[in-house]
């Protein structure tokens, strides 16, 4: 009797446990006993169609993912749609994934202009709003919005680190910024007036395009004009490729310095003419999928292997491919530490729980760490430079306080 009365117990607990996570999942928005419901905007098409790309990997990662069993028992159903980088497509898009797909959270979703107009509608609902692909510094404001974490490098960290350097490397500067008139562009020109100070308007002169602009043309002949030695371009990579041919062919050879936004080969070099780019700075965090040194390296022979098997075709000189996949993993990191348990307040948690996290495509030393009052995962950026083929790194990697 016993022994009859202790299976029974084990039955009922057994049952309850069962009835308790049921209980929980349907309690969860985009969560079921199976399944995960993320969702994703990008711009398939439009001014800022290049990063696409992005959302084609993330899509076939989570494919791997899913073919591999999953997650703690739960398939991932990743529904991306395309926002043509335009911020009122993006606030109809994503109230489509929250309110009538009922996803579980947003991942990923692409462009600072387009996040902003979702930034506060998210929040109000409480949904998760990871790793956004934008740099801007205010994806760190933990406390206004305690919901929505950056991934990559704050933008303005990213310019201070190109105005010490100029300071310490170009003799005279007088820097000319050409950047893109929202608050992804507007972070560079503040970054650089945090270093500068009260000589920010004797040294810089500064000029803006749209996203709806033909091209850069007239601003840069504007700069060159200036009579600047450096040349800070904040553009995506359809209007980079047209700064770097303009600024080629006006024969204006100032100190040239690109956001990292719009470093890669495939889409951006390579459509410019790599030859007319040479001696262009940068920073990166992740590893570029040209340069020779990370031939044998281990995290990027596992993502050509990825690559290879679930995007075959792909263009592997795009460096976008590299983001993705490094954005994904840490991704897939967060849903493991989940332990099961995928409620909102609990991805939320894990997000920003994430400890030295090493993801093998980023640069040696740089690591993913998240806290409840840390929404910026990474800090560090390396110098680097184009000879023609490829980008040389140099100097040490750079720490940046973000805020």
């Amino acid at each position: 009797m016993k022994r009859r009365d202790a299976l029974a117990a084990i039955g009922t607990a057994v049952a309850s446990g069962v009835a308790w996570t049921a209980a929980r999942a349907q309690s969860s928005p985009g969560v079921t006993a199976t399944e995960v419901k993320i969702g994703h905007t990008i711009p398939y098409s439009g001014p800022a169609s290049a990063y696409g790309v992005e959302g084609k990997l993330e899509s076939a990662f989570f494919k791997m993912v899913n073919d591999q069993g999953g997650v703690a028992g739960h398939k991932i159903n990743f529904i991306s749609y395309d926002d043509g980088y335009s911020p009122p497509k993006t606030v109809e898009q994503v109230r489509r994934l929250v309110e009538e797909d009922q996803v579980d959270f947003l991942f990923n979703t692409l462009g600072t202009a387009t996040n902003s107009a979702i930034h506060r509608y998210v929040n109000q609902k409480k949904v998760p709003h990871l790793f956004v692909a934008t740099g801007a510094d205010k994806w760190g404001d933990y406390q206004h919005f305690p919901w929505t974490i950056g991934f990559q490098p704050s933008y303005r960290t990213e310019a201070q680190i190109y105005t010490k350097y100029i300071l310490a490397n170009v003799k005279d500067p007088k820097i000319a910024i050409l950047y893109q008139n929202d608050d992804f562009g507007k972070d560079y020109p503040a970054g650089v007036k945090d270093v500068l100070g009260d000589k920010f308007d004797k040294l810089v002169t500064t000029a803006t395009y749209e996203t709806t602009d033909a091209t850069v043309d007239s601003p840069l002949t504007s700069l060159q004009a200036s009579g600047a030695n450096v040349l800070l371009v904040v553009a995506i990579p359809k209007f980079a490729a047209q700064a770097i041919r303009k600024v080629y062919d006006l024969g204006w050879k100032p100190t040239f310095i690109m956001s990292n936004v719009s470093i890669s080969v495939g889409s951006v070099l390579t459509p410019a003419g790599p030859e007319k780019a040479v001696g262009m700075l940068s920073t990166n965090y992740f590893k570029d999928p040209v340069d020779p040194n990370w031939a044998n390296d281990k995290g990027m022979r596992e993502w050509r292997d990825f690559m290879a098997k679930n995007m075959p075709g792909a263009d592997l000189t795009d460096a976008s491919y590299v983001y993705a996949y490094a954005v994904s993993r840490t991704m897939l990191q967060v849903l493991q530490q989940c332990n099961g348990d995928f409620s909102r307040e609990n991805v939320m948690k894990q997000a920003t729980n994430l400890h030295d996290f090493e993801v093998p495509t980023l640069l040696p030393g740089i690591k993913v760490s998240t806290s409840p009052t840390n929404y910026h995962p990474i800090r560090a950026l390396q110098m680097m430079r184009w000879d023609g083929k490829t980008w040389g790194l140099f100097g040490p990697v750079i720490e940046g306080a973000g805020s």
